[in-house]
């Protein structure tokens, strides 16, 4: 991993923020500090950061918000750390584009294993795929990032996209709970089986004809999931 990675830490928190900071830069991690969205939108087109750190609660907006501008333009790896530490809250920032979660309190080591995760998994190579993938009634164009069913946009979230496009890399093969989250979400998660069965289970809403009866994301009872082209 390249120790001088640059990282956006979006954080209003000042003693947060400082206790963050000083344990990324004894990493040799270079970083670049905003404690407002405004700022941080800034920072974000002048400095290119490799990743960004964020804090949903910010004086002049909710950080999902900011996750959906980003993912306007980019896929950079984005480690959200908040206070809000329901489900549904954390799948609702995953769903619009964050990579990762880290509740409020921390420990810092956790923080840092986070942080190498995303940044090694984002300079690995993408699914070995061509440049369009058809199954059934479904053509996945990796390309345009889109992929539609009987010629009808179908919407993923990040993190849907990217597990489909790790079980297309893989058909026919039996892939472990623990392998998918590791691809899916890095090594944090790789114990975390609730969130896979919620994101297989959406893939198969928007790309089965029978959610009962799946003919394509396939459950191998005890051990994970298999793709069938």
């Amino acid at each position: 991993m390249n120790k001088s990675s640059r990282i956006l830490l979006i954080e209003d928190e000042v003693q947060i923020r400082r206790f963050v900071r000083q344990a990324l830069e004894e990493e040799g991690y270079s970083i670049v500090e905003s404690d407002t969205m405004h700022k941080a939108l800034e920072h974000l087109q002048e400095t290119a950061p490799a990743m960004i750190i964020l804090d949903l609660g910010l004086p002049d907006g909710d950080g999902v918000d900011f996750i959906r501008s980003v993912r306007l333009h980019t896929d950079m790896p984005v480690l959200v750390l908040s206070a809000r530490s329901s489900e549904a809250e954390k799948i609702h920032a995953l769903d619009n584009g964050a990579d990762d979660y880290l509740t409020k309190p921390f420990a810092i080591g956790e923080l840092l294993a986070r942080v190498r995760a995303l940044l090694r998994r984002n300079k690995t190579d993408a699914p070995n795929l061509e440049a369009s993938y058809r199954f059934g009634e479904i053509e996945v164009d990796l390309a345009h990032r889109q992929v539609t069913r009987n010629n009808a946009i179908v919407h993923l979230t990040p993190i849907e996209h990217r597990l489909l496009l790790t079980m297309l890399s893989n058909p026919g093969k039996v892939l472990t709970y623990r392998h998918l989250l590791r691809a899916v979400w890095g090594n944090a998660h790789a114990e975390s089986n609730h969130y896979l069965r919620i994101y297989v289970g959406r893939l198969r809403q928007k790309l089965e004809d029978d959610t009962t009866q799946p003919k394509h994301f396939l459950t191998e009872t005890g051990i994970g999931y298999r793709f069938q082209p």
